[in-house]
């Protein structure tokens, strides 16, 4: 036994050793629990069925997740044929304990076949359906509901029951009597059986001499063919009839039957046409609503694929220039251009800058991408030169922010210049830019041998804005 605050294994003493929570009532709250639990099963052994129930559930008022108990009661619940109940004890175990727990074979073996769900919930319905019988007063009825039950659940011990009180209702007394028989082979000492037992026994072999009203022997003879008893009367005569009676009760006896097929059989031929038409109204809506439901489906993808050509018509007049020419391939054409005519190399890195933005290269013409290439190889030594020559002077005139942009271009051409890296990074922790900063005083870092004095301002300021 553990405890229950600190899971410690529990000792003869009344507090845990572990943690020093009282558990003397905890004790006698298991103790209790594990009594009635092993009474229930010494009554299940012996096929007491209802007192190992009465156990069981009193073992789990004290211990809900004695598993052991839960499981042993949907067995038990089993065996009585309620299946159902059996059923949530075992789910109800299954979730108490997931790992190695022998209810998992039970629910495997219920649940494995499908015919076998089926055959249970068949059972339900029909003996619900057997006592709605009864209340109605339809006693013949419920009597053959009853029958298919134990036919597909021969241990439904409520169904055998039921079926015995209908037999008493009826005077059956026999069949009665073997029904409950089955109830006591199954559950020995069920209250309920054990009174209608009494009860039957008490008519079919009466005490004090008191003995149950009977017809005289001499009124009719009694004789049992199969199932049946058969009562033949003793001492009645056939009246004769005349011929004349006998054609009036012919005819008497054919307006019946023309009346009975009439009041019977008309309704129910009307009532089944009447079914059958509404099941082909029901199945045509059906048709109707499927039918309905794929035009919509199809007016949506429609609509999607009209929404997408619409996008992609946006995306290629956004491509497309006023003339027809690609606005990619201009702003090559044009960085080409300014590159050339040897105006600005600074716009016409821009230009091929904005030609990097605007395509996929890997997507585009071997062409196009042999000319992106060839003007990028020529401009970047230039650009680097220029651009770091300026962005130097902007620095060392303590503009921080035109030397973080050129110098910044400088770094995308030559990711080697170690130089420009160290005023970009100066650049930018004077703009507060750290983040920006801090990856350029790393690339330092890596580029300048580690005994220069750059390489040790470089540390000195990334360790400070680290730390901030």
């Amino acid at each position: 036994m553990f405890c229950y605050n600190c899971g410690c294994r529990l000792s003869e003493h009344d507090f845990c050793t572990s943690c020093g929570v009282d558990t003397g009532r905890y004790k006698k709250i298991m103790y209790l629990a594990n009594m009635y639990y092993n009474d229930g099963l010494d009554k299940a052994k012996v096929r007491d069925l209802t007192g190992a129930v009465t156990s069981l559930r009193q073992s789990l008022k004290f211990n809900k997740n004695n598993v052991d108990a839960r499981n042993l009661l949907g067995l038990v619940y089993f065996e009585m044929g309620e299946m159902v109940a059996a059923l949530c004890e075992w789910i109800i175990s299954k979730n108490l304990k997931a790992e190695k727990n022998v209810a998992d074979d039970y629910l495997s073996y219920v649940q494995s076949s499908a015919a076998r769900l089926d055959s249970i919930n068949q059972t339900i319905k029909k003996y619900n359906q057997a006592l709605a019988y009864c209340q109605q007063g339809s006693k013949d009825l419920a009597i053959i509901q009853l029958k298919k039950v134990l036919s597909m659940n021969p241990k439904f011990i409520r169904a055998h029951q039921l079926l015995a009180l209908l037999y008493m209702d009826a005077e059956q007394w026999d069949r009665a009597k073997r029904e409950l028989a089955k109830c006591i082979n199954l559950d020995r000492n069920n209250t309920q059986t054990l009174v209608y037992l009494r009860e039957v026994d008490n008519i079919l072999s009466p005490e004090d001499g008191v003995k149950p009203a009977r017809k005289k022997q001499d009124e009719a003879v009694r004789y049992q063919s199969d199932n049946e008893i058969i009562i033949q009367p003793m001492g009645v005569k056939e009246p004769k009839r005349s011929g004349a009676g006998t054609l009036l009760n012919i005819g008497i006896g054919l307006c019946i039957g023309a009346a009975a097929m009439y009041f019977l059989v008309v309704p129910s031929v009307r009532t089944n046409v009447q079914n059958e038409a509404q099941a082909e109204v029901a199945q045509i809506g059906n048709q109707i609503d499927a039918k309905n439901t794929a035009i919509a489906e199809l007016e949506n993808q429609l609509k999607d694929l009209q929404d997408s050509n619409k996008t992609l018509q946006d995306e290629l007049s956004g491509y497309a220039g006023t003339d027809g020419t690609l606005k990619s391939m201009e702003d090559l054409i044009n960085a080409a251009t300014l590159y050339l005519s040897g105006e600005d190399i600074v716009k016409a890195s821009d230009a091929l800058e904005k030609v990097k933005e605007e395509v996929v290269l890997e997507e585009t013409s071997n062409a196009f991408q042999n000319l992106y290439n060839a003007l990028h190889q020529a401009i970047a030594p230039q650009i680097v030169e220029s651009c770091y020559e300026q962005g130097y002077d902007a620095y060392t005139a303590k503009n921080y922010e035109e030397a973080a942009n050129l110098l910044g271009r400088v770094i995308k051409y030559d990711e080697m210049h170690g130089n420009a890296f160290y005023y970009y990074a100066q650049s930018c922790r004077q703009l507060e830019r750290n983040d920006e900063a801090i990856r350029a005083y790393r690339k330092v870092l890596e580029l300048v041998p580690a005994d220069t004095e750059r390489a040790k301002t470089a540390q000195n300021h990334l360790n400070r804005l680290q730390a901030n």
